[in-house]
């Protein structure tokens, strides 16, 4: 397999923030018996709209963090935003994981649990409503909110998709203050 070199979009002082949101043990049977690793699940944000997520596997923690972590940031991708929330209310599924994302008015926070908390902090979501249905696999809710985070649209595009117009579209609190 030849290895790339991924030049990184962000300059060396740029903070990023990552965060290990799931450790898991796994176990190759070989015919000596089992040979055992951990899987680790890491968040990279850089708390601005850009978020990624990497899954790293090694012998040792650590050597599987920097792992994810790499992984995470080659991955990271912009989501789109309207002030402190997302523009629309959306359902994302990974697997049997499924993820329900809803717009929030300023000042609500941030009421998310485990996974998906970690996936919109890092992204910079201050105002969100979030519920994870289905499968509680760590690694599904994750991917579920990314995908669901991509495939966010700018208000003005998501009203063109449903033949309505932005101010159908927007959420209440964002028409009468003009966010």
């Amino acid at each position: 397999m030849a290895r790339r070199d991924v030049q990184s979009d962000f300059a060396e002082g740029e903070e990023l923030e990552e965060r290990v949101v799931h450790i898991a043990r796994v176990a190759k049977v070989v015919k000596g018996g089992r040979h055992f690793a951990f899987r680790v699940v890491v968040v990279v944000g850089d708390r601005k709209g850009k978020v990624g997520v990497g899954i790293g596997k090694a012998r040792e923690v650590p050597d599987a963090i920097r792992k994810g972590v790499d992984r995470a940031k080659r991955d990271m991708k912009p989501v789109a935003t309207v002030g402190s929330t997302i523009p629309h209310p959306v359902l994302s599924r990974f697997g049997a994981a499924e993820v329900l994302l809803k717009p929030a008015s300023p000042g609500t926070g941030v009421i998310a649990g485990g996974g998906v908390r970690a996936v919109v902090e890092a992204a910079g979501i201050k105002d969100i409503l979030t519920k994870s249905l289905g499968s509680p696999n760590m690694l599904n809710v994750v991917r579920a909110t990314i995908d669901g985070l991509r495939r966010m649209r700018e208000i003005e595009a998501e009203a063109r998709r449903r033949n309505k117009t932005a101010a159908e579209v927007s959420p209440p609190w964002m028409v009468s203050h003009g966010v």
